[in-house]
């Protein structure tokens, strides 16, 4: 077997359409590619969507799994550019959701020549507090309380954490598929995962992003605040906010036409 095929397999890669304009889709953390479903139906022939899931989540090959690797955003990252080398990807529009708005612009500053633009759903660079200067939404103790519940009660932790993750004014159905996605990925993945997701602290690389950025933030977001979306617009250089009215982390799910509005604009 070739090694770009056995990375196909490896991160459980698809491909949707034959178009001229190349985007790549990461899903975020405790989710696979199966979340972006709500969004594809947007992209037309103009478009190749290539879709993935980052090994240890999803379909992936879990054989591939390296603790060392994954305990890092930058083994992520890492998955992200070996797919693009297997495709001989260039000019890709990144599209990132949550955690991979991050991953996505570690692999960006790493192997600028492959990327074109980078788009974020609900980003942020770091997710915990260091007053007065910056507000990420969370205490260290309680993220650590959070990452504990996991070993304590697994299906208790995925019931606090989807509802907050949707948000309230969300159909129920989305907060039950976010849940059982949750449920469905083994902790021994998860965990690192979640610890990498809600204690990296990147926000000194967002000045080295030079990039087209398009951030799209959520207005009533649990999890990442439009205060942290309007820090990342000022620092990194080349970029742009949008703010949706709406409620949740997960926009590419709850509203998929806004979404694809902004993105449509952003790329072509």
């Amino acid at each position: 077997m070739e090694p770009s095929h056995s990375v196909v397999a490896r991160n459980n890669v698809t491909i949707n359409g034959s178009g001229s304009t190349v985007l790549m889709l990461a899903h975020g953390f405790g989710c696979d590619q199966n979340m972006w479903r709500h969004l594809l139906p947007y992209f037309d022939e103009q478009y190749t969507v290539i879709l993935f899931d980052y090994v240890g989540c999803g379909a992936s090959d879990y054989s591939a799994y390296d603790k060392d690797r994954y305990s890092s955003l930058t083994g992520y990252a890492q998955d992200v550019l070996e797919i693009c080398e297997a495709l001989s990807l260039k000019d890709v529009t990144f599209i990132g959701h949550s955690v991979s708005s991050m991953i996505g612009m570690h692999a960006a500053i790493q192997s600028p020549h492959i990327f074109s633009k980078l788009a974020m759903i609900c980003p942020s660079p770091c997710f915990l507090n260091f007053p007065p200067e910056y507000e990420g939404g969370f205490d260290k103790e309680d993220l650590e309380e959070l990452i504990n519940l996991m070993d304590k009660n697994y299906v208790g932790w995925a019931n606090y954490l989807a509802p907050l993750v949707m948000g309230q004014a969300t159909d129920a159905a989305l907060t039950q598929e976010l849940e059982t996605s949750f449920c469905s990925t083994d902790p021994k993945y998860a965990k690192p995962f979640a610890k990498a997701t809600f204690f990296s602290d990147d926000r000194a690389m967002l000045a080295k992003l030079s990039l087209p950025t398009l951030i799209i933030q959520s207005k009533h977001d649990n999890l990442a605040s439009t205060a942290v979306g309007e820090y990342m617009a000022q620092l990194i250089p080349n970029s742009q906010l949008e703010v949706v009215d709406a409620h949740g982390h997960c926009l590419h799910m709850t509203n998929p036409s806004i979404v694809f509005s902004y993105l449509r604009e952003f790329v072509s």
